[in-house]
C-alpha cells in the first residue's frame, strides 16, 4: 500500500499539482515507510512551495530525528516555532517547542 501510495505521488510531482501539500504527502509517506532521508528532501521542497508551512516544519524535525541528525532536527524545529508564530499557529508552536525542549534536556 505504501508503496503504491509513494508511486503515485512521485507521479504528480512536476505537474500541476505540483505544491507544498503534495510535497509533505510524500515526505509523510517515505517517512512511514521508514525513508527518512528521502522524508527530509521532500519535506524540504514543501517548505520551499510554502514556508509557513506548520506541519511540514514539525514533520522535518522528525524525520530528521529518525535520520539520526539531532541538530538538523533543533534547527527544524526552531525555524518551525518562527514559522508557526508568524501564521498563528499556536498549536504546531506548543508542539515543536516541546519536542525542542525534549532535544534539548540533557539526559541522564
Amino acid at each position: 500500500m505504501n508503496a503504491r501510495l509513494i508511486a503515485n505521488l512521485r507521479s504528480q510531482c512536476g505537474g500541476p499539482r505540483d505544491g507544498a501539500l503534495l510535497r509533505f504527502s510524500l515526505g509523510n509517506a517515505l517517512l512511514g515507510a521508514g525513508d527518512a532521508e528521502a522524508a527530509i528532501d521532500e519535506l524540504r521542497r514543501a517548505l520551499a512551495f510554502d514556508p509557513t508551512y506548520s506541519a511540514a516544519w514539525k514533520l522535518l524535525g522528525k524525520a530528521c530525528i529518525d535520520a539520526g541528525h539531532p541538530q538538523a532536527a533543533a534547527e527544524a524545529w526552531r525555524d518551525g516555532i518562527a514559522a508557526a508564530a508568524r501564521r498563528g499557529d499556536k498549536q504546531a508552536e506548543k508542539e515543536m517547542t516541546v519536542f525542542l525542549r525534549r532535544l534539548e534536556t540533557p539526559r541522564p
